[in-house]
């Protein structure tokens, strides 16, 4: 039998936000529990879903009902209620690379509309990640892989209510740190190297930016994740957001 990584503990948490109930008609599906299990599995294996083991069920069966749970963003919607509860005396923000597995390319529109673009390490994925002081994610985006990491900000900090930002030099804008001012936001962002007049900032309180970078590598743990072989950037994004309500409810 193919181990289960959702405790009763977990699944009393989880199963508040599944499609599936009487209270979506329509929607209905036989054992929920199970189904989250299947989608687990692909997430964490990076398995391609005709490998599904039969104890999940049909493959094909299973695959659909995941996406419609995607066209109905029940997998980021679990994820952001999840996140909700977050402690904003420090916000911080980074981009991570993915690869793009060559099963993941090939969507209607092209790479770009996927969020899938050429960089240095070929074909990837850009994953740009809000979390809190411990590290928890809050939100993400996904972007081509050549992007920078400034072209997502604006809508990922909207609306954003924190003491600091903390942030690497990749982040050193002035109109970042304009806004960040704006909003009673203190950035913690070292200046670049090409800086006439460098702005200062709080190296101590920098040190602790290396728990994002730790949130990147659990995420990665997922070789699903790790190496991208959805082909459409919803289906990708829910990866992301099961992968992250998992290891915030353990």
């Amino acid at each position: 039998m193919t181990r289960r990584v959702l405790s009763d503990a977990h699944w009393a948490i989880v199963e508040p936000f599944c499609l599936g109930t009487s209270k979506h008609p329509g929607q209905t599906g036989s054992d929920p529990r199970l189904f989250m299990e299947a989608v687990l599995w692909i997430v964490r294996t990076g398995a391609q879903w005709r490998e599904l083991p039969e104890e999940f069920g049909k493959w094909n069966s299973v695959f659909k009902r995941f996406r419609r749970w995607v066209k109905s963003d029940a997998f980021y919607s679990m994820f952001r209620a999840l996140a909700s509860d977050a402690d904003f005396e420090y916000a911080m923000i980074d981009g991570s690379i993915v690869k793009v597995h060559r099963s993941g390319q090939g969507a209607k529109g092209g790479l770009l509309c996927q969020a899938i673009g050429r960089s240095r390490g070929g074909i990837t994925t850009k994953i740009l990640a809000l979390t809190d002081p411990l590290g928890n994610l809050i939100d993400f985006r996904l972007m081509p892989g050549q992007a920078h990491d400034l072209r997502a900000v604006p809508d990922l900090i909207d609306g954003l209510s924190a003491d600091h930002m903390l942030a690497d030099r990749a982040f050193d804008a002035d109109w970042l740190r304009a806004e960040l001012a704006k909003n009673g936001i203190t950035p913690v962002i070292p200046p670049k190297s090409n800086r006439r007049f460098p702005a200062t900032f709080d190296r101590e309180t920098y040190k602790w930016r290396h728990l994002i970078e730790n949130y990147f590598g659990k995420l990665k743990e997922n070789r699903g994740i790790a190496m991208r072989s959805c082909k459409t950037d919803q289906s990708f994004a829910a990866f992301i957001s099961l992968a992250a309500t998992l290891i915030q409810i353990r």
